[in-house]
C-alpha cells in the first residue's frame, strides 16, 4: 500500500513538472494591443508536429462566427474548432517552421512559439511576414 502511494505521488509530481515545461495544453489567447482575453487554444502534438486549435471563443457575441476571410479548407469554417497553428517542429526550446492563421483577417503567417524564459505559464506566439512580426503572450490554463 505504501509503495502504491509513493508511486502515485511520483507519477503526479512528474506529470505536474512535465506539463509546466511543455507547450502542450490549453492557453488563453490575449490580444497584444487591447490585452483582452479572446479564446482558448489547445496546443497538441500529432505525428511529431505541433498544432493549435481554438476550443472556445470567450466572447459570446462572436461565438458562432465563421472564418469568411480564410483561404482553402478553412474558408467558412466556424472559428471555434478551427486549427490556427499548424505543423510546428520542436527545435530545442522553440517550436518553429509552422504557420498561424489570424481568423479575424484570414491571413496566414510563418510562426514560432516558445515558453517565456521567466514563466512557463506564458507562451510567446510570433507570426512573421518577411522581416515584420507580431508577438502575443498567451496564458496557460491549469
Amino acid at each position: 500500500m505504501k509503495n502504491k502511494l509513493i508511486f502515485s505521488l511520483l507519477i503526479l509530481f512528474t506529470t505536474v513538472i512535465y506539463s509546466q515545461k511543455t507547450v502542450i495544453g490549453k492557453w488563453k489567447t490575449i490580444d497584444d494591443s487591447t490585452k483582452e482575453a479572446k479564446s482558448i487554444v489547445e496546443i497538441y502534438k500529432l505525428n511529431n508536429e505541433y498544432f493549435g486549435k481554438i476550443t472556445k471563443i470567450l466572447n459570446e457575441a462572436v461565438k458562432d462566427k465563421v472564418c469568411i476571410k480564410c483561404k482553402g479548407v478553412d474558408k467558412n469554417k466556424p472559428i471555434e474548432g478551427l486549427v490556427i497553428i499548424k505543423k510546428l517542429s520542436k527545435d530545442d526550446t522553440m517550436y518553429v517552421d509552422g504557420t498561424v492563421t489570424d481568423p479575424e483577417n484570414g491571413k496566414t503567417y510563418t510562426c514560432k512559439i516558445w515558453l517565456d524564459e521567466n514563466n512557463n505559464d506564458v507562451l510567446n506566439v510570433r507570426g512573421y511576414i518577411g522581416f515584420f512580426y507580431r508577438t502575443q503572450q498567451w496564458k496557460r490554463i491549469n
